[in-house]
């Protein structure tokens, strides 16, 4: 049930605020060039499990890309789910999903030269979603979505923030709101740094990331919390 709040100023010119949930029993590694052999040029956060990735980014083609679980409406056939780990790297290494996967649900969101945009599969439905100017957010249904309580509760405190790209430190003053958040219990629906177990996922929030997409490149900064579930 991981968070992004998402400013697309133009195409190829975005930034954005991702909260990763994770069962903290599931080691990840920080960003990294994990990938060299089969992913050159991609650096990402990567779950030593399956071996994907979380969000990754290709600096060269100025590309981003973030997973967010979603529910599924039908079952698997076979019962055999591939690993949704492999999406965002092969998102910024140019290549999306273009068929129903084997997979479960997932939104990917993705920043490239072209736009930004979410990809949405259900079990059902590949669909594709593109992200507008403006500030948005998503978790694990749509983009906007308001009877997601944090997205209803969260996304007006950050649209009065204005424009990321008119801030003298963007990243900081998104950084100080999500601090805010933080006042919520953990286990309040509303909550950003969230503890999902209450709601039936041993998940708890472990990281978040800004990032920046633009002309000049990508730009990552990576912050753990040392406590899952908690702001410290």
């Amino acid at each position: 049930m991981c968070t992004v709040v998402i400013d697309v100023a133009d195409a190829g010119n975005a930034r954005l605020l991702a909260v990763r949930d994770e069962d903290p029993l599931r080691a990840w590694d920080a960003p990294g060039d994990w990938w060299a052999d089969r992913y050159p040029g991609v650096s990402g956060i990567r779950d030593r499990r399956a071996g994907g990735a979380w969000l990754a980014l290709n600096a060269s083609e100025r590309r981003l890309a973030v997973l967010l679980n979603r529910a599924d409406l039908a079952e698997i056939p076979g019962g055999h789910a591939q690993s949704r780990g492999s999406l965002v790297l092969e998102s910024v290494s140019g290549r999306s999903p273009q068929a129903p996967p084997p997979m479960h649900g997932f939104n990917l969101l993705e920043v490239s030269p072209d736009g930004a945009r979410v990809l949405s599969w259900d079990g059902v439905e590949l669909r594709e979603t593109p992200i507008g100017p403006g500030i948005h957010m998503i978790a694990h249904d749509d983009l906007d979505d308001a009877a997601t309580p944090r997205i209803e509760t969260w996304l007006p405190e950050f649209r009065g923030l204005g424009p990321a790209a008119d801030l003298d430190d963007w990243a900081a003053a998104w950084t100080r709101l999500l601090e805010r958040t933080a006042a919520l219990d953990p286990e309040d629906d509303r909550a950003i740094i969230r503890d999902n177990r209450p709601h039936g996922y041993p998940t708890q929030s472990l990281l978040y990331c800004t990032a920046a997409v633009t002309p000049a490149g990508v730009a990552l900064d990576y912050r753990a919390l040392a406590h899952p579930g908690h702001w410290d």
